[in-house]
């Protein structure tokens, strides 16, 4: 399958893997009203992520969907899924049909403001296969992305808007970390959905 689709940008990376951004995934108000429905309705739990042999609870909140016999181990901590939703299950398809990929799971992050964020890393967990493909939406407030080539250490960033799709795929996380920077700026919250195709 081609790694480009017609709904997406050209490229945004220099080399060594790819990325399309697609701005307009969904309008405006809709995109306010899911954001809306997913923080009141969704059963949001702290992640616990285990780093140098120590457990660690997060303050950002995280929700797993999945088909119930697909477990997600990311940072030494295993996540067993909820089930679909409808309303979940309809952004699948949407973005689906918007990438030309095929997912199986979601993994929703909740930040409840910019003091809230990610540091530097790469998806690349073995059960997403060696060349993942993620596609992400973003919901609520306007966040800075970023990221940084694991050798040259060239960076580069966008803001990602509410309603926002973007999509990594071939060698991309083999080569590039990529972040959420924390910000003393933003007070509002942002929800960021992840769909992935994690192997069997």
């Amino acid at each position: 399958m081609s790694l480009f689709h017609p709904n997406f940008e050209e490229n945004l990376l220099p080399y060594d893997g790819v990325l399309h951004y697609k701005h307009d995934l969904i309008a405006s108000k809709e995109s306010g009203d899911l954001f809306q429905n997913l923080l009141a309705e969704t059963p949001w739990e702290s992640d616990e992520i285990v780093l140098f042999g120590k457990r660690h609870v997060t303050k950002r909140k995280v929700a797993f969907y999945a088909e119930q016999e697909i477990i997600y181990n990311y940072s030494k901590v295993s996540k067993h899924p909820l089930a679909w939703t409808p309303e979940l299950l309809k952004l699948k398809k949407l973005v689906e049909q918007s990438s030309g990929e095929i997912f199986n799971s979601c993994l929703l992050n909740l930040y409840h403001d910019g003091e809230e964020g990610m540091s530097w890393h790469s998806d690349n967990e073995k059960e997403l296969g060696p060349r993942p493909v993620i596609a992400s939406i973003s919901l609520g407030a306007e966040r800075k992305f970023s990221w940084k080539h694991k050798v040259s250490k060239e960076r580069f960033s966008l803001v990602l808007n509410a309603g926002s799709l973007l999509l990594m795929q071939g060698e991309m996380q083999k080569h590039w970390l990529h972040a959420l920077p924390k910000t003393k700026k933003i007070k509002d919250a942002r929800i960021n959905l992840s769909f992935r195709l994690i192997q069997a």
